[in-house]
């Protein structure tokens, strides 16, 4: 009796062990099918956006192209130049877009970017010279924003965009003091005698101050010229030159008298009144509806963590 008693223990405890493990399979199946369904939905997603969205909404009628530059400008943001390039070619390329306006709301960014659209913007200009591209400036056309505008055939922007900024910046912070206080000794091992000169951890020297105000400088140079290229003669040069290109902004009635743009209006005023073409159709990229979800979802939480500890030497923009 007591061996059967206890052969029953036994496979009662069997039994109670396969069940738990049956209810545990189960609770993965369940999440595993789940994540299949999430997968396969996302999957259903990207195809249906099928790539970024330029200008969707492209009629057949004759219109006034749009391309719009929203933000700081880099090749990481929405406002980079591969983007706006891309929004550009197929404005210029549709037969029935009248005119092309690259409507502009940026605090400026990276020269480089800036720079690309800048020389791609002539480049189109020279192959359809009976298409003109009008520079629309909204809140804010400063530094690198305006650097783009200045390649339009004409600048409009409202009484009171802010506008201009023709300058160079770059900023860190010296912590040398602060670690010596906390008893912190630095040790940065390079080869090159100046490769850690933007280095926040180590004395800031004379020589490559100079050296590096000296790459401020030849930027901010070409920065002028492109503006003086870009404007001519209409620039106001009636004051001095050094305020127009100190870093300075200014509202849109001021930058008229300035000559830095050609008159006050917003994208339908120059789409109804300049282009004689109500009808706007945004050819503006955009990321993909499955970019814009994961980003809500927070999976670009990764790539925005490296971007802030991507390097310890400072921010170089237009600004």
């Amino acid at each position: 009796m007591e061996d059967n008693s206890q052969q029953e223990k036994w496979l009662q405890g069997v039994m109670k062990e396969t069940f738990s493990e049956q209810k545990k399979a189960r609770r993965w199946g369940v999440l595993f099918k789940s994540l299949t369904f999430i997968y396969l939905f996302i999957l259903l997603i990207l195809f249906m956006s099928a790539g970024p969205d330029m200008g969707s909404d492209k009629q057949n009628d004759s219109h006034t192209a749009m391309v719009q530059v929203n933000g700081v400008i880099a090749a990481d943001q929405d406002a980079n130049a591969n983007s706006i390039v891309t929004g550009l070619r197929e404005a210029f390329k549709n037969e029935h877009s009248q005119a092309v306006m690259l409507v502009i709301n940026s605090p400026g960014g990276s020269p480089v970017q800036a720079g690309y659209v800048y020389d791609e913007i002539k480049r189109l200009r020279g192959l359809h010279p009976d298409k003109k591209l009008y520079a629309v400036i909204a809140e804010l056309g400063a530094s690198g924003g305006y650097y783009m505008a200045a390649a339009a055939d004409d600048i409009y922007a409202d009484k009171a965009s802010l506008v201009g900024s023709i300058g160079v910046t770059a900023s860190s912070f010296g912590f040398v003091d602060l670690m010596k206080k906390m008893g912190v000794e630095r040790r940065h091992f390079t080869s090159g005698e100046h490769k850690a000169f933007l280095d926040p951890f180590s004395p800031a020297k004379e020589e490559e101050q100079l050296f590096w105000q000296e790459v401020l400088d030849v930027t901010h140079k070409q920065f002028i010229k492109v503006v003086e290229e870009g404007r001519g003669e209409r620039l106001n040069k009636a004051g001095s030159t050094v305020e127009l290109y100190s870093g300075l902004i200014w509202n849109g009635e001021q930058a008229l008298k300035l000559g830095l743009i050609d008159g006050l209006g917003s994208p339908g005023y120059v789409a109804r009144e300049i282009v004689k073409a109500e009808n706007i159709v945004d050819y503006s990229v955009r990321p993909s509806t499955l970019e814009t979800i994961t980003k809500k979802l927070g999976l670009s939480i990764g790539s925005g963590l490296a971007s802030q500890l991507k390097s310890e030497t400072s921010d170089f923009t237009l600004q």
